[in-house]
């Protein structure tokens, strides 16, 4: 028997922000993520269109403030000739260029599911998360090439504050970006918006990180220019890895196990269900689809299995918000 019920919708978003100067920001400038703006009347709206809209909304906001960051930095860049600060825009940019097929993705999505795509169109989300995979390992090489052809040959740094400057505008901006989309992608439950949130969060680091090649020239070590730069790159590797994992286990319709378990806890404490005999989950882009199998008495009427049906649906919202729909097969026990 499969019963869906799209009527609950679990409300408890996160409403506890910590109290750090950015999250600070984000609420004054009414950042995806950081409002307590509830009018949009979830109980009669669709959550899957409002999880597409906050998900487009937060990527052009990303892609927009990048963008002018990214700018920015180009232009001191010019004038002060640090590769360290080279190494920190060309990141900047490909975390711009990253937000373009993830907002391809988000805009697809929408698309309602047809005969041949019969679970719509969400997959996208992750085929653009390989595209952010191949965009950051670009930039990790990119960053360790020219840095190596600095130490090579080093030269001295030019406006040391404008670099100073760009070093904090490129901290700022990455690490309110990264906040947005970290919190936004956990609650629609994107993993390719996680992974390019936590790849901005470093980002914020390795930007400020530029500010120890403006102590080295100060000090009389231009040296610590390019050393800053491989440092940066490597880091970027790691990310690099990371990213990859997520999108590998998205692409193979792996889960997280204690989800697994937490689901199945919470339909056996169902009235009715003696054993939940198997549980298959899936994502799709951000929305989860699952088939769940139960136990249920001999003696069940049929009018109490589908009670049973929609209780066990009820219990799996209510552990992922972002189910967007449960088969449950009433199999009952033999005498």
């Amino acid at each position: 028997m499969a019963h869906s019920h799209h009527h609950h919708h679990d409300h408890s978003h996160d409403h506890h922000h910590s109290g750090n100067i950015f999250v600070r920001i984000a609420q004054a400038f009414h950042l995806p993520g950081f409002t307590h703006d509830h009018s949009h009347h979830d109980l009669a709206a669709d959550r899957a269109f409002l999880d597409n809209r906050l998900a487009v909304r937060t990527v052009w906001i990303a892609l927009i403030a990048l963008g002018l960051t990214t700018a920015l930095q180009i232009v001191i860049y010019i004038a002060s000739g640090s590769v360290a600060l080279l190494a920190d825009t060309v990141h900047n940019l490909g975390d711009a260029l990253n937000s373009i097929p993830l907002l391809f993705a988000f805009y697809i999505a929408r698309r309602a599911a047809n005969k041949r795509y019969t679970y719509g169109y969400g997959r996208l989300e992750d085929i653009a998360g390989v595209f952010i995979v191949i965009s950051i390992g670009f930039s990790a090489a990119y960053i360790i090439y020219e840095s190596v052809q600095r130490l090579l040959k080093p030269l001295p740094l030019e406006n040391l504050e404008w670099i100073a400057l760009a070093s904090l505008v490129g901290f700022v901006g990455n690490e309110l970006v990264a906040l947005m989309q970290i919190r936004v992608g956990r609650r629609i439950g994107s993993d390719a918006m996680i992974a390019d949130g936590q790849h901005a969060l470093i980002d914020g680091l390795t930007s400020l990180a530029v500010l120890i090649a403006v102590i080295g020239s100060l000090i009389g070590l231009p040296i610590l220019d390019p050393i800053v730069g491989v440092v940066i790159g490597i880091a970027i590797i790691g990310i690099t890895w990371n990213a990859i994992k997520a999108v590998w286990y998205r692409m193979m319709d792996a889960v997280n196990p204690h989800l697994v378990e937490h689901v199945e806890a919470h339909a056996r404490a169902v009235a009715g269900v003696e054993d939940v005999l198997t549980l298959r989950l899936r994502w799709v882009g951000h929305r989860m689809y699952g088939v769940m199998k139960v136990a249920v008495p001999a003696d069940t009427t049929l009018e109490a299995s589908a009670e049973i049906v929609r209780a066990v649906q009820h219990e799996a919202r209510r552990v992922i918000p972002q189910l967007e729909e449960l088969t449950v097969q009433v199999n009952a026990a033999r005498e």
